[in-house]
């Protein structure tokens, strides 16, 4: 997955905002205010750390070797994923989803209805 595609999956997200708060090599995916994803622009091979679920995070990262705990992110709650293609598009996209669920599940009901509306 290059950096275009992974971009645009993130980016399409309703109510996506991309930022740059860590600087021009690492860009942030939010929803409502709250990040969901960091793309590391000048990691090669490319990585993003997504929010996971922690029994779920922990799952995947014993199933693949190019998921490992989140970097310089709550080990826990967070993956950062290698895109070398060893991790099928098919989970990058769900885990994709999973992380943008997560942090929209957060956000207060007002904030919800508001990035529903968008």
């Amino acid at each position: 997955m290059d950096q275009a595609t992974i971009r645009s999956m993130l980016a399409s997200k309703r109510g996506a905002v991309e930022e740059y708060p860590f600087g021009p090599t690492a860009t942030v995916f939010k929803v409502g205010g709250k990040m969901f994803a960091i793309v590391g622009i000048d990691s090669e091979p490319l990585e993003v750390s997504l929010k996971c679920d922690p029994l779920e995070a922990e799952a995947l990262r014993a199933e693949y070797a190019a998921i490992t705990a989140g970097y310089h992110l709550n080990k826990r709650h967070w993956n950062t994923v290698r895109l070398d293609g060893s991790v099928p598009a098919e989970l990058v996209a769900e885990m994709v989803d999973a992380s943008y669920e997560l942090v929209l599940g957060s956000l207060t009901k007002a904030t919800r209805e508001r990035i529903a509306g968008s």
